[in-house]
């Protein structure tokens, strides 16, 4: 009860920074490009910051390899999220410009936005090296598979004499990864970080947490919540969001355990978290760019958004058994 508690809390302080942000969005305070310049400040700037002390304060060459264990389970379980996901589109015929939306949904999380703050409420700094793992697996998985699975569902193109898809390179190393390869690399040449340098980037990194809720507020808000609507095809991503992808996670876990691959209480419980977080904020902006079903992805990004808030306080007490 102790530990619904303080994630009810968590959660509360989480959202009330998100109420604020969509107040100010719905009573003018903030302009129509206010989002996409502080999504860009987080993304850019802030979050690698944030990321690069973080390595630097609580990663070690010893803890850095122990990670690469902590690889192996989210890896395999986005690669068996992708199979339950192809299997669902086909067995239940979700229609063009909505699959490759549908696939992203149940197997990439918003790690930055929403997964991030959460990580740090939950949890704090002390989880950030954990936190890390997820993230690069999630931003792999995105820009490497999922933009693919989208753009290969655009229903105006003629899959016939559709080009090949390449890999977007600059997306598939976006400043948050280069920041945390940099800080690696940095901390294995054991080079110490200047007092001042590190100071600053922990003032920008800082920032990370409120503005993230804020554009949150502010993305919830220019969507609209009257717009949400549960249809079938909805309430199937948001049960592979919330259901499917913790659960695969968890099974991974435990057989892993069983066969004397045991990882940190801790490392497990930020996984299994951030492998429950909602969908990709920036899925509507992808199905735009390939013409698929935009209201679907607007919905589903919205609704998982908003009920992220009752999902955390069940998922921590779940954990607790873990």
């Amino acid at each position: 009860m102790t530990v619904f508690l303080t994630s009810v809390s968590s959660v509360t302080v989480i959202v009330l920074i998100m109420a604020l942000g969509y107040i100010l969005r719905r009573t003018g305070w903030f302009s129509d490009t206010f989002g996409k310049n502080i999504s860009s400040l987080i993304t850019k700037i802030a979050l690698p910051a944030s990321i690069f002390v973080a390595v630097m304060n609580n990663l070690t060459r010893s803890k850095l390899f122990g990670l690469s264990t902590g690889l192996i389970f989210p890896a395999i379980a986005v690669i068996c999220g992708y199979i339950i996901a192809w299997v669902t589109v086909k067995v239940l015929k979700i229609p063009a410009g909505r699959r490759g939306i549908f696939m992203n949904a149940v197997v990439n999380a918003n790690t930055i936005f929403i997964g991030m703050p959460l990580n740090n409420a939950l949890f704090g700094q002390k989880a950030t090296t954990y936190f890390l793992i997820y993230y690069i697996i999630n931003t792999v998985s995105t820009w490497a598979f999922g933009v693919f699975l989208i753009s290969n569902d655009d229903p105006t193109i003629d899959k016939s004499k559709k080009k090949a898809q390449k890999i977007n390179w600059k997306k598939l190393l976006p400043m948050p990864l280069v920041g945390f390869i940099v800080a690696v690399v940095w901390m294995l040449i054991g080079i110490p970080v200047p007092s001042f340098a590190e100071q600053t980037l922990t003032y920008v990194g800082s920032l990370v947490t409120p503005l993230s809720l804020i554009y949150i507020g502010i993305v919830l808000a220019d969507a609209g919540l009257s717009n949400m609507k549960l249809d079938r095809d909805t309430v199937l991503a948001l049960l592979g969001r919330f259901v499917l992808s913790p659960v695969v996670l968890i099974i991974l876990i435990k057989l892993g355990g069983s066969m004397g691959l045991g990882m940190p209480t801790l490392m497990s419980q930020t996984l299994i978290v951030q492998s429950a977080t909602p969908m990709l904020a920036v899925l509507p902006i992808l199905a735009n760019e390939a013409h698929g079903d935009v209201k679907y992805a607007t919905n589903v990004v919205t609704i998982s958004t908003v009920l992220f808030i009752v999902i955390v306080p069940i998922l921590m007490a779940v954990i607790q058994f873990v």
